[in-house]
């Protein structure tokens, strides 16, 4: 009989937001959806008009999330969240006060779609930057009082980018989509690694855009990665074209556990496409759009937020069992998944 597929980073989160999949599901994929979404809408304190695209930790007793906040500018920025149960979250009213390493104010010009990992003792926050133009910012915080701004990894133009949630053979590793300076109609993703979260190299090609009509224009980086006894789960976005814009799809793959940049499996299928009024309807419609995962080792429970049309968060669940089964099943690997990349 085969072993379980086990989660193998994180701890116990007995309180993991969770609800059963309903038994009248028509959908095969391992993911169903939260039937209160969404959990966070339009106008959640003032200033801000939506959050979306938006990250989540335990914290304490409860959890604490990193917020994409559009404010009523029309300008984003991140904003602090607290939640006793990953449901219902209190929102601080100003955007989260960044320094830099002297403790001087050190704001970006916007902030967008952050992820949030912790390695070892310290919570890094990633977001997408103004650094003349589209980059990456990256913030340490051990405390959730005091964020301090460390130095982009890369130069411009990059976004989605996702730290793994442990050091790999004594190195940082991150995921990012190289991409142009606007709206971007292409993307693969790529791995890089760093001693110190300063100097970054080594850089990798993971996954290309597929075939599959789903993710046929450009892929990018979702949730941080999951280690598992099959390997590194992923949650990524795919996006495809269609007469009337692109339409954001979740897609999953699972890397190797020693090389992340190999992809053991690629799911062929969406596990979420937009469906629902609040994911088909909004102010940039058609959007299922991942950034994070909450996962409880003792019952293999994984709880995923998501982005809803650039408007709301919304929550997502399933099981480690169910989530790398699919994929495994429904894998269809290209030549340039299955190895690594040139260099």
């Amino acid at each position: 009989m085969d072993q379980p597929i086990a989660i193998l980073t994180g701890g116990s989160l007995p309180g993991i937001p969770w609800e059963e999949r309903p038994r009248n599901d028509p959908h095969h994929a391992p993911l169903w959806r939260y039937s209160g979404n969404p959990v966070i809408g339009r106008n959640p304190v003032p200033g801000v008009a939506r959050v979306f695209n938006s990250a989540v930790v335990p914290w304490g007793e409860g959890f604490i999330g990193v917020l994409r906040g559009e404010q009523v500018d029309g300008v984003p920025q991140i904003y602090l969240g607290r939640s006793d149960d990953g449901v219902a979250w209190t929102i601080e009213p100003n955007p989260i006060p960044f320094t830099d390493e002297d403790g001087r104010p050190f704001m970006p010009g916007y902030a967008y779609d952050p992820r949030m990992v912790k390695v070892e003792d310290t919570y890094y926050i990633l977001w997408c930057t103004d650094f003349y133009g589209a980059a990456i910012g990256v913030a340490k915080t051990r405390d959730f009082q005091t964020f301090t701004r460390v130095e982009n990894p890369f130069l411009p133009f990059n976004r989605n980018a996702v730290l793994f949630p442990r050091k790999i053979e004594g190195t940082y590793r991150l995921l990012s989509r190289p991409s142009d300076s606007g709206h971007t109609p292409f993307g693969d993703i790529f791995l890089s690694e760093s001693p110190d979260m300063v100097y970054w190299g080594r850089h990798r090609h993971v996954m290309g855009k597929g075939t599959a009509w789903w993710e046929s224009v450009k892929i990018g980086g979702g949730a941080a990665p999951i280690e598992t006894s099959e390997g590194w789960l992923m949650f990524y976005h795919g996006v495809a074209s269609t007469c009337n814009g692109f339409v954001y799809s979740i897609g999953g793959a699972i890397l190797d556990r020693d090389e992340p940049n190999r992809v053991k499996y690629r799911c062929r299928n969406f596990l979420l496409t937009p469906e629902e009024a609040y994911e088909e309807r909004g102010f940039v419609p058609n959007v299922c759009f991942p950034c994070a995962t909450l996962q409880d080792v003792d019952t293999g429970r994984i709880a995923l937020y998501y982005g809803a049309a650039d408007t709301c968060v919304c929550l997502a669940f399933t099981t480690v069992q169910l989530a790398v089964e699919y994929i495994k099943a429904h894998s269809a690997l290209t030549p340039a998944d299955a190895e690594p990349g040139v260099r």
